[in-house]
């Protein structure tokens, strides 16, 4: 399958789509950019949000609002524009960076130090009541994070690792941790991930030029080169969540080709799960 352009774009890093099913639209962000999009794929039609910090992820929230993970913490933009933190913790040196919802609506939140040092992130849990719990305090790039369609396992990528990992589901927490895949040395990095209507986890590989697929079982079932170096994330979208998009990044290349920093969409390659709000 050839991937295509949705919205030609020159994002520095491009990252974390995600369908918004209220509103028909594809909520994702240029971290660097300190930009949030949308794009509806029926309309066409595309918004641009300016942050104040640079912002790792962009999710809807079940009020109509946004919820960003932005340098200092997590805030909301209300649906008139306006701003309000729901957990700011700022640490020098460090930015959010992935985030997702879980199927109970809370945001799961990850972080990483600009400068990647290891253990310099962290991952935590965000409750609609606003109640933040750390759930891992040694992370280097907090990536991917997708649940099963039962809601019982959590994959979870922290990139330095090369590894997308497992855990079970205990209520508020995850345990048992252990490898489903990892990526091997010349493939690229895994960055964020999707699950999909079978189970299969779908991983982005920076500097890879490809999507791959997993089985639950952690078997590489299928391979979709892409014309970037650097895809960094993956989402399904459209009304019937049957078509893949694929965020990219063009920052650090010399020559970054022509849809470096666009939004990709891959139509018909698979069946999605609904995605809940936050809230």
């Amino acid at each position: 399958m050839i991937p295509e352009p949705a919205v030609r774009e020159t994002a520095e890093l491009g990252e974390g789509p995600t369908w918004d099913a209220a509103a028909g639209r594809l909520i994702w962000v240029d971290i660097l950019g300190s930009r949030v999009h949308t794009y509806e794929p029926g309309s066409g039609r595309r918004t641009v949000l300016a942050t104040e910090q640079h912002v790792g992820a962009a999710k809807p929230g079940a009020d109509g609002c946004l919820i960003v993970n932005l340098r200092d913490g997590v805030g909301r933009y209300a649906p008139d524009g306006t701003f309000g933190w729901l957990h700011r913790e700022p640490v020098p040196g460090r930015r959010g960076n992935d985030a997702a919802v879980a199927p109970d609506g809370a945001l799961w939140a990850g972080s990483m130090a600009y400068d990647e040092r290891p253990g310099g992130g962290n991952l935590i849990r965000l409750a609609p009541d606003g109640t933040a719990t750390e759930i891992l305090d040694d992370v280097t790039v907090s990536n991917g994070t997708g649940w099963s369609p039962d809601g019982s396992l959590m994959y979870y990528v922290d990139t330095a690792t090369s590894r997308i990992d497992v855990f079970d589901v205990d209520g508020e927490r995850i345990a048992n941790r252990r490898e489903l895949a990892t990526v091997e040395k010349g493939a690229g990095l895994p960055d964020g991930l999707t699950v999909d209507a079978d189970g299969c986890v779908w991983v982005a590989l920076w500097d890879g030029g490809a999507l791959r697929r997993y089985t639950p079982s952690g078997a590489l079932d299928r391979v979709v080169p892409l014309p970037v170096r650097r895809p960094t994330a993956c989402a399904f979208g459209g009304p019937d969540l049957r078509d893949l998009y694929v965020s990219t990044a063009r920052v650090g290349l010399d020559r970054p080709t022509p849809l470096a920093g666009s939004l990709l969409v891959l139509p018909g390659i698979g069946q999605g799960l609904p995605q809940p709000a936050f809230g």
